[in-house]
């Protein structure tokens, strides 16, 4: 048997989100990375004032300070990749090749 190749099918649902859309993520994306940035921070300094252990403050402070970092590059790393839907062609296991020469342009 001769493996034919299908044609490429593009639905309207493999389109990307809006470009304001995928900023409007981003940016709440980096606002709540920041939150937790500044709750670390200030959970540090309440845990140096309280006499926590020194390891604890620490790790909070690593946190506060890594965070931004890492947010920036999240947010600056382009669209986010969209889950696309798959339809599958049953119909056309059953369909038959087209015969004939095909339609000529202008002629």
């Amino acid at each position: 048997m001769i493996s034919r190749r299908r044609a490429a099918v593009y639905t309207v649902t493999d389109a990307p989100l809006p470009m304001s859309q995928d900023i409007g993520y981003r940016q709440r994306r980096y606002l709540i990375s920041m939150g937790v940035r500044t709750v670390c921070f200030v959970a540090a300094v309440l845990a140096a004032a309280a006499g926590a252990p020194l390891w604890l403050a620490g790790l909070l402070v690593v946190g506060a300070v890594v965070l931004p970092y890492v947010s920036v590059v999240m947010a600056n790393g382009g669209r986010e990749p969209q889950p696309r839907v798959h339809f599958e062609d049953h119909q056309g296991i059953d369909r038959k090749a087209i015969s004939g020469r095909p339609p000529e342009i202008g002629g």
